[in-house]
């Protein structure tokens, strides 16, 4: 088993030009609940999740990604990292101290190798939540984020090292050799993965739904209600787990998904699977092709936040 320090993903923070469209969405369509807000800012929650938030939304005259925020398991394990990667040459936004985000907490913030802002905390209050019920179509929890990074080798080498993720499984593909790495930092098949692109962005971040009924369900009311679908519904290889992608109002892919694979990591031995074998893709069958138009929508805007602390 590792040491690893990291348990678990906790929030992924959006900065949108259009605040109140992004806002609309995020709550009316795609199932989050407010549950703290100010001038230009919201936390969202996942009813049937302990986290605070999974999703933190700001108003800004640029598209960006803020953060990407995980969880330790306390705080000596919080300095401890903070340490590690200050002695290691990474650059830290700011020494451990409280979080003056919803749920409190102690944590800090660095730079991760392309310049993104990443955060572990611990002692974040829990929140109270409930269990999803049957057919109810809204997500459970965070899921996975997935970046684009045009050196996927080295964006890997950064979180194995200083992090203690691990590769579960690699998208390949004959001519364009790899296209994707899935890393994990607990028995999640993946809670971050990291494709191959033109430049530094968010490719999408994936959203836990109850069960396949209730994957189906919300995928269809979003399609109901004019939501732009660009790839599903299907089922990958690589992870097992079922997947529809919408776009968000600011051109961000999101994901309804769920039953990612759990690994026995003592046992586990990642693969390569090719993309090319169209089951490899999408199991059932029932997805329309991924074609070079999706890849392109994939890539998303250049993010403008690289080595820029978001406001706090």
């Amino acid at each position: 088993m590792t040491d690893r320090l990291i348990t678990h993903l906790r929030h992924v923070d959006l900065a949108v030009p259009d605040y109140d469209k992004q806002r609309d969405f995020y709550t009316a369509l795609w199932g989050l609940t407010p549950v703290a807000e100010d001038d230009g800012i919201v936390f969202l929650a996942a009813e049937g999740s302990p986290e605070q938030y999974i999703v933190r939304l700001r108003r800004d005259p640029d598209k960006r990604l803020d953060l990407i925020a995980y969880g330790a398991a306390t705080p000596a394990d919080v300095d401890t990292l903070a340490e590690q990667l200050g002695s290691a040459g990474v650059r830290l936004v700011n020494e451990p101290g409280a979080l003056r985000t919803a749920g409190g907490g102690y944590g800090f913030r660095f730079f991760d190798v392309d310049g993104r802002t990443i955060e572990v905390s611990a002692d974040v209050a829990t929140r109270q939540h409930r269990a999803i019920e049957e057919r109810e179509s809204i997500p459970v929890r965070l899921s996975h984020v997935v970046v684009n990074s045009p050196d996927i080798a080295r964006t890997q080498e950064f979180y194995e090292q200083h992090l203690g993720f691990a590769l579960s499984d690699t998208l390949v593909h004959p001519y364009a050799g790899e296209l994707m790495r899935f890393l994990r930092c607990n028995r999640q098949h993946h809670s971050l993965a990291v494709a191959k692109g033109p430049h530094v962005s968010l490719h999408h971040v994936s959203f836990e739904l109850r069960g396949v009924d209730e994957y189906l369900r919300g995928t269809g009311r979003l399609l109901r209600a004019g939501t732009r679908m660009i790839w599903g519904p299907g089922r990958h290889l690589a992870g097992d787990n079922t997947f529809s992608y919408f776009i968000d109002p600011h051109g961000n892919m999101v994901e309804y998904t769920t039953e990612l694979e759990l690994l026995d990591e003592d046992t586990w031995h990642p693969s390569l699977h090719d993309v090319s074998q169209l089951a490899v893709q999408d199991q059932w069958g029932t997805a329309n092709p991924f074609d070079d138009q999706l890849a392109k929508e994939s890539f998303n805007d250049v993010d403008r936040g690289l080595f820029v602390a978001p406001p706090v």
